[in-house]
């Protein structure tokens, strides 16, 4: 089986969000399972000159943006048994950032029909691609609408898959003729058409054979007009075609046995030795050391669709009566960061707020807390809580998206469940929900079960990858 799997973004090579944890990590995973899967992305200038000095060039060219020619190139890199093509065109691509251009349209529609006008020049003619969220939405359209009089495209499946929803590459509708090069018809039947303007998204959506989202419950609530951002009846109508399958995280990255972040390394047998990391950043972040003080960590962007605003009304109130330690890092909304930068004034001696990104810092949080709060309004999958688990930090979460599909509740009785869940995005929910959890502290035996249960839960990729080589299969045989 062979997949070309399309991303704007992969670690190590450029990363802005989850999409390029997951494109840098999947890929692995199939490969082991026995998939020949490439991954091709734009080759941006930010991209370490230690990668850009040793890749292979492969191609120089000339392509089609509507009535005027530019240059295209591809470049080639061999990662940890990966083969990674990159896209090339100074104009577009060699800038300071990797999104936000006034030309994003121009620039990713020319990145999607690379992508497929290339696949001889790379000499690789997939059975599916693969394609992720708006930036390559245009690769399912281009397929159809341009390559199905030649027979080497004709037997080509695509998958779709939605990282997030509330991003959708809405552009002004005239890039159909003049950035496109597209029929107006395709405006008009509905096609690309939102709102009088161009969806990259939405025309992924419709030319796709199957779509996939990051996390089972996720690819139910998008069907729904409060998570739908206006494509809910859309996928309503295509909901025989979505499948959620939860994304992993890097085993091999994210392992307290091993990672030289930690002031102290662990494992699931060994988890006592977790305290020394709290002890350890309870003096570095300048808090009063007490190996049994809970530690409450939150690792997030500071916006409201994190749940920001459930914390801003209880936290106050659970730090004046609960003895506990709050540390947090993350950068976000103005009006956020001010408020904790005041908390941190309001308990010095019990909140640690650092308003910047580390991830070595983010490493020794995991580590060290003894609680991961992630309240969030919606989550497609979420990877802190991963995290946590893998670190032994018990997730106190919303029940929504992939936070739903991962962290079940802690049950005594039966020493089932990995953390403590909410259902309803109401601050009183939280808090009680984060008191169960400190309650299950206070008890030594339910909380060596808690940790167990966190640190043995499997959300490696390996998992994820079967789901996806099931998902393949089904589609090359629709």
């Amino acid at each position: 089986m062979k997949v070309l799997y399309v991303a704007s973004e992969a670690v190590p090579f450029a990363k802005t969000g989850g999409l390029a944890d997951v494109a840098g990590s999947l890929p692995k995973a199939l490969i082991d399972a026995g998939v020949d899967i490439r991954v091709i992305m734009p080759k941006f200038g930010k991209i370490s000159d230690d990668f850009k000095n040793n890749m292979e060039h492969i191609y120089d060219g000339e392509l089609n943006v509507s009535w005027r020619s530019k240059f295209v190139g591809v470049d080639k890199y061999v990662l940890d048994g990966v083969t990674y093509y990159f896209i090339d065109n100074q104009e577009y691509y060699n800038r300071e950032g990797f999104y936000g251009y006034e030309d994003d349209a121009e620039r990713f529609s020319f990145f999607c029909r690379a992508v497929l006008n290339l696949l001889p020049a790379i000499d690789f003619f997939p059975d599916i691609i693969h394609t992720n969220d708006w930036h390559a939405g245009l690769v399912n359209v281009f397929l159809k609408l341009e390559h199905q009089n030649d027979e080497r495209y004709q037997k080509i499946k695509t998958l779709y898959t939605i990282h997030n929803l509330k991003y959708q590459g809405v552009f002004p509708k005239d890039v159909m003729d003049d950035v496109l090069g597209l029929d107006w018809k395709y405006f008009n039947n509905g096609d690309l058409e939102f709102y009088d303007a161009v969806n990259f998204m939405k025309g992924g959506l419709i030319y796709t054979d199957y779509i996939s989202t990051v996390s089972r419950t996720y690819a139910e609530e998008i069907q729904y007009e409060y998570f739908g951002e206006h494509l809910d009846g859309l996928l309503r109508s295509r909901k025989d075609d979505i499948y959620g399958i939860v994304n992993g995280i890097d085993y091999s990255v994210y392992n307290p046995e091993t990672d030289k972040n930690l002031f102290v390394n662990y494992n699931v047998d060994s988890y006592d030795k977790k305290m020394e990391n709290k002890v350890q950043l309870q003096k570095e972040l300048g808090l009063p050391v007490g190996r049994r003080i809970p530690m409450v960590a939150l690792v997030s962007r500071l916006v409201a669709a994190k749940g920001m605003d459930l914390i801003v009304r209880m936290m106050d109130e659970i730090l004046q009566h609960e003895d506990i330690q709050f540390v947090l890092l993350g950068t976000g909304d103005k009006v956020f960061e001010d408020w904790f930068k005041g908390l941190a004034w309001r308990f010095p001696t019990k909140t640690s707020i650092n308003i910047r990104f580390s991830n070595e810092l983010a490493q020794k949080m995991y580590a060290a807390s003894d609680i991961f709060l992630m309240p969030s309004n919606y989550e497609p999958c979420g990877i802190g809580q991963l995290i946590a688990l893998r670190y032994g930090s018990i997730p106190v979460v919303r029940e929504t998206g992939g936070l739903k599909d991962t962290i079940h509740q802690y049950d005594k009785y039966s020493e089932t469940g990995n953390g403590f869940v909410f259902s309803n995005y109401n601050a009183h929910e939280m808090m009680y929900a984060l008191k169960k959890a400190l309650g299950a502290y206070s008890d030594f035996m339910d909380w060596e079960n808690l940790i167990k249960n966190a640190m043995n839960s499997d959300y490696s990729w390996k998992g994820s990858a079967k789901e996806y080589v099931k998902l393949y299969e089904k589609l090359l045989a629709k």
